[in-house]
């Protein structure tokens, strides 16, 4: 029997290039159209997508549905990226559905058609998988862009989400804010409400003209829908206008903007099969999870995947404020990829917070920029050491030791994110035996 992630991991030896939405739709057919069994939420934007995707499972998982996710990348495992609610789908349910697929994209090849890329692959196990276990509700975060993204084959979601917007993926998606957004804005159909990041005007606009295009009520959601009271070891109290109280279990400030767009969402969604009361809401939006954005991984240790500019602003709000919160200097650790602009991210770093120490770390990737190459960028910009390390162990061990009692940020590609969690947890494995 073909083992499922063996054969995903090999899938960009022999694909070509993305299908269209028509051809996505062709192999969606040879399933049985699994997409058209499940309402959904369709999320697109630059950052925070898995955030607010992990929000509103977490509330609709409070409210008693069964609600299935899928979000990209993965950290560790690709099982990661089908959520049952919220919890990865195990070994069984993933290998069930790649061989259903499997199986498709063998007819499919029969009449001519190229096998699947990676990610149009992922899709189509996550569809498959939901239907399979009978989910009630849908969670589904576009890859890359929206408008031609394979998941903007869903015909009439429950709502369109489009989270902050930055630049990013600018050799896809066009180079400027303007082009990206309509790219996002791509995903809004005809009558289904969109619920947006307000923040950046001339994103904004862009998202507006489309919903107004598409006779699709938009809700803007900005700094004016919600106030910071209190912030915590643990997360940050927050409220409405309308008087509703929330605990965001997340200390980095973004995260309070991303939930208030899953609040407008829930809020939004006029199903009468899927309501949630105020509690539930409530009670969600503090039971939420979501690994590697700004992760407490250890008493004075933090993980982000923050990799484009408009992330690494994010991330410097959150260290800042962690950093004068608990009186401790900061020493960072970064890995990025080829693709990403790690020169900007760079400069946005060591002009915006006085580090006591920088590492740098190649990637286990082939996309995995070069230790060298990040030091000579980061020594040109900083005015403390920098520090080469050509893998994360070395560089996880380097840099504690490093920073000691200090505080030690963990920034840049997911990838790296995922290789230093599971780093921490062999060493958790070693330290219990």
């Amino acid at each position: 029997m073909i083992q499922a992630e063996e054969y995903l991991e090999h899938i960009p030896m022999w694909t070509r290039d993305k299908h269209s939405l028509t051809e996505v739709r062709g192999f969606l057919d040879q399933l049985g159209n699994p997409d058209r069994e499940t309402p959904a939420i369709h999320v697109a934007g630059t950052n925070g997508k898995g955030s607010v995707c992990a929000f509103l499972t977490s509330v609709y998982r409070q409210a008693g549905f069964r609600v299935g996710t899928f979000v990209s990348p993965h950290l560790e495992s690709v099982r990661e990226r089908f959520l049952i609610n919220g919890e990865r789908a195990d070994r069984e349910m993933v290998q069930a559905a790649f061989e259903k697929v499997l199986k498709a994209v063998e007819r499919m090849k029969e009449k001519g058609f190229s096998h699947p890329s990676y990610f149009e692959f992922l899709f189509y196990m996550a569809m498959t998988l939901f239907a399979q276990e009978e989910m009630d509700l849908m969670i589904i975060e576009t890859g890359l862009g929206g408008r031609l993204d394979a998941t903007n084959v869903l015909e009439k979601p429950l709502a369109c989400v489009i989270t902050s917007i930055s630049l990013d993926h600018t050799m896809y998606l066009g180079d400027t804010l303007k082009d990206i957004a309509g790219e996002k804005a791509g995903i809004i159909k005809s009558g289904v409400p969109v619920i947006y990041d307000d923040t950046v005007k001339e994103a904004s606009e862009v998202i507006k003209a489309r919903a107004l295009r598409m006779a699709a009520e938009a809700f803007p959601v900005g700094t004016g829908d919600f106030t910071m009271e209190e912030e915590e070891t643990e997360g940050i109290w927050t409220r409405t206008p309308e008087g509703l109280r929330f605990f965001i279990p997340f200390e980095a400030p973004y995260q309070t903007e991303n939930a208030m767009l899953a609040i407008r969402t829930v809020q939004a969604v006029g199903r009468p099969s899927i309501q949630v009361t105020e509690s539930q809401l409530i009670e969600g939006i503090g039971k939420a999870r979501w690994a590697g954005r700004m992760e407490r991984a250890g008493e004075n240790l933090y993980l982000d995947g923050a990799h484009n500019p408009g992330g690494i602003e994010a991330f410097i709000q959150a260290a800042q404020a962690l950093m004068k919160r608990r009186k401790k200097k900061g020493f960072l650790l970064f890995g990025a990829v080829s693709d990403k602009d790690y020169r900007s991210m760079a400069e946005l770093l060591c002009s915006r917070i006085r580090w006591s120490g920088i590492g740098v770390v190649h990637i286990h990737s082939s996309r995995g920029v070069e230790a060298e190459a990040l030091a000579e960028v980061f020594s040109d910009k900083a005015d403390c050491p920098v520090a080469a390390f050509q893998g994360v162990k070395e560089a996880l061990c380097g840099m504690k030791k490093q920073a000691g009692e200090e505080l030690l940020f963990c920034v840049g590609s997911l990838y790296m994110v995922g290789e230093l969690k599971a780093q921490l947890a062999e060493m958790e494995r070693r330290e219990d035996t």
